[in-house]
């Protein structure tokens, strides 16, 4: 992936609800999907009530972070690609510098949102609070190996997916769950029979599951 400092993301507005950042103790960034926007991927937040938590969302330049399939060559969907990556990180190092290390900070999306959240978690490996990744998996052609290196320190990533999603082929979900506890990070998979492409009352219980272990340690 191309490194960039600007892109087509860069300088679109961060949406917020939940805790006023300075005085929160912990955060969830939640990234839409293809043709949503951050307001709606925020709408998330409602199902996952925590107190002295903020939540927030970057949109992307024209409510889409790449144009094509997660799956084509990294180069057709560059810019785009660096460019999320780069917003989310913008996100991550504002939570941080406003107190909230990284152990009490969870990631999250849908779709596009999903894949792009797992790409900067698998990329940018430390201990997060979770990553919850809704109908998603790593970026990349089948064909090419997904890799990388470091230690997610038992992060707990959750991964639901339905087993026909038209989006989402099953056996790159089950190499996104492979990779993940390669890095050091505490799996659970889910996959849907027969689910459509959205997200079901039962993710949003293993989430809320996630975030209960994360607000039931104390802050440091």
């Amino acid at each position: 992936m191309n490194h960039v400092e600007q892109g087509p993301h860069q300088g679109q507005k961060v949406y917020t609800v939940g805790e006023p950042l300075e005085n929160a103790d912990s955060a969830m960034i939640l990234v839409h999907g293809r043709g949503a926007t951050a307001p709606s991927i925020l709408e998330l937040a409602g199902a996952f009530p925590a107190p002295g938590m903020v939540y927030l969302a970057p949109q992307a330049m024209g409510n889409t972070w790449y144009p094509h399939s997660f799956l084509s060559p990294h180069q057709q969907n560059e810019p785009g690609i660096s460019s999320g990556l780069l917003a989310i990180k913008s996100v991550v190092d504002r939570v941080v510098e406003a107190g909230i290390p990284t152990e009490r900070i969870v990631l999250g999306g849908f779709s596009q949102g999903a894949c792009l959240a797992s790409e900067f978690v698998a990329a940018h490996p430390t201990r997060y609070g979770g990553l919850l990744v809704f109908s998603g998996g790593l970026i990349g052609p089948k064909d090419a190996p997904l890799s990388f290196s470091g230690d997610l320190q038992l992060t707990p990533v959750f991964l639901g997916c339905s087993d026909i999603d038209f989006h989402i082929p099953l056996d790159r979900v089950d190499e996104t769950a492979r990779v993940f506890e390669g890095l050091g990070a505490s799996v659970t998979k889910k996959i849907y029979p027969g689910m459509d492409h959205t997200i079901i009352q039962d993710e949003v219980d293993q989430g809320r599951l996630l975030l209960n272990d994360l607000m039931s340690s104390q802050p440091t």
